[in-house]
């Protein structure tokens, strides 16, 4: 054998390896691909195309919270959840563990809103989305909310979950997003749980494995995506945070966040948390 057919021929295994090589990361990188599409379900092609196809097939989810209404929201007044107080404005908000601008709110309003809410002069409607889950590599988002869902539903105390959410979206807790996510335990995030009041055989259910309401939280996602009336003004599509105040978006001012709020429901900021002082709005 010369040396020029010894070339050829190990040029012709090379080449061959690195065919096989090829085939083989295009494979890894449609597993890949196919995982993230998967777990954000509105963008794949089983999504539903229209609101009402969207708002019937959430309805049709077999495992879903009894705490939930059509909507996808959990409601919670100073009496407990479910228990809507009349002539008091109700404050809406979509939610998304990963989202920094919702960790934002958080940490600017919900010391606010929980001196609304126990003094009776807001209802709170709460809307968990998970849209965010290919953001992180462990599925952050359906484990957080998923653990909200079941803790609204096993305890009955709301400022157990309205803790536990504070906690998620602390600036030393809430992780990056893409390429500045860091996995995230199950463990941690039930320490934020029982950090909040959640006993723990709660807890151990919330974090479990089941992910009871993945499918409902997934259809509750495809279905307030496709809501033009949370979409913010000039916009086309759907984004987290949104807040509404009696069904209609309440246009955020970044530079003043708490003090924008307090006007769009009526309230002086010395009234907050005062029982006789009701919203204007």
């Amino acid at each position: 054998m010369t040396v020029s057919a010894v070339e050829r021929r190990q040029q012709t295994i090379i080449g061959m390896l690195t065919v096989a090589i090829i085939a083989v990361l295009l494979v890894v990188c449609g597993v890949a691909l196919y995982r993230s599409m998967s777990v954000n379900r509105s963008a794949t092609e089983d999504a539903p195309q229209s609101e009402q196809a969207a708002h019937d097939a959430l309805r049709r989810v077999k495992v879903k919270p009894s705490l939930a209404d059509d909507q996808g929201g959990i409601l919670i007044s100073k009496n407990g959840y479910g228990s809507r107080i009349d002539d008091v404005p109700t404050v809406g908000m979509y939610l998304e563990p990963l989202c920094p601008g919702c960790a934002l709110v958080s940490r600017t309003l919900d010391p606010t809103i929980k001196s609304m809410l126990d003094a009776g002069q807001i209802n709170l409607d709460l809307h968990f989305m998970t849209f965010q889950d290919y953001k992180s590599s462990d599925e952050y988002s359906t484990r957080a909310f998923n653990a909200a869902v079941t803790i609204a539903q096993q305890d009955p105390n709301p400022d157990h979950l309205l803790g536990y959410l504070m906690n998620i979206y602390a600036q030393d807790f809430q992780p990056g997003e893409l390429g500045e996510y860091r996995s995230v335990t199950d463990d941690r995030l039930k320490q934020q749980a029982l950090d909040a009041g959640v006993d723990k055989a709660t807890v151990d259910k919330a974090f479990d494995g089941q992910y009871r309401y993945r499918a409902w939280l997934k259809a509750a996602d495809d279905y307030t995506i496709l809501r033009p009336e949370l979409y913010a003004p000039g916009k086309s599509g759907f984004s987290t945070p949104t807040v509404t105040i009696n069904d209609r978006r309440w246009q955020m001012d970044g530079s003043d966040l708490k003090g924008s709020f307090l006007t769009a429901v009526g309230l002086d900021e010395n009234e907050v948390g005062d029982p006789t002082a009701k919203p204007k709005i």
